[in-house]
């Protein structure tokens, strides 16, 4: 059975540590597809593909890791999901495991009335194709999977204006809160999130079909 560890607000760091042990002992089969979730405190990663040249004038901890996309923002406010889950029995298949991470958000979000889908060539979440409530970033270590996606829940999303998230301008970027209008704490998102984490994944076929199709967004 797949499971869920909750670490609460930890460094992101030490969390990177400990999700690539998660990673070996998964490739070796002594733990199961697992869900990670998670708050950091305030930094910066920047992915493989770089951070233009801007995540380093943010004046915030810039940590360099080995996920796809290129810089964005932790801090407190913002739900971080790891998904350490093993690609084979899946076929392999990255583009619809990310697909199937972005619809987790998706669906976690319906609960609160906010409507949000892929857009087509763009990685992430978005809000009505124009305002970004999710960044998704993975890496694959012999078909096992992590990192995973950060959701904006109640973040300070001025931080985002001082760089350029994922390359864009930080005024794409909104939050849970914002779409609503109230705080929403994390702890009331949470167990949207596991919901959806064990429907889109695990469910039996006919369950999952029966939820609906993906939202697809056209670009912006």
């Amino acid at each position: 059975m797949p499971a869920v560890v909750e670490w609460g607000r930890r460094d992101y760091s030490e969390s990177l540590d400990a999700m690539r042990s998660m990673v070996r002992a998964r490739r070796e089969g002594t733990v199961p597809d697992t869900l990670i979730l998670v708050e950091h405190p305030p930094v910066v990663t920047v992915g493989v593909e770089g951070d233009d040249g801007s995540a380093v004038t943010a004046g915030l901890p810039t940590v360099s890791v080995e996920r796809g996309g290129r810089a964005t923002y932790h801090g407190p406010g913002q739900l971080v999901g790891y998904p350490i889950v093993d690609l084979e029995p899946r076929g392999r298949d990255v583009r619809q495991f990310v697909h199937d991470v972005e619809e987790v958000v998706v669906r976690s979000l319906v609960p609160f009335g906010v409507v949000a889908g892929h857009v087509h060539g763009r990685r992430g979440v978005w809000v009505a194709g124009e305002r970004k409530i999710a960044s998704i970033g993975i890496a694959v270590d012999h078909w096992v999977t992590f990192h995973g996606f950060a959701l904006n829940v109640d973040p300070d999303l001025e931080a985002f204006d001082r760089f350029h998230p994922c390359g864009f301008s930080g005024s794409v970027m909104t939050s849970l809160s914002r779409e609503v209008g109230r705080p929403v704490p994390i702890a009331e998102v949470t167990p949207h999130i596991v919901d959806a984490w064990r429907e889109v994944f695990y469910a039996p076929p006919d369950r999952s079909a029966a939820v609906g199709a993906p939202i697809e967004l056209p670009p912006a």
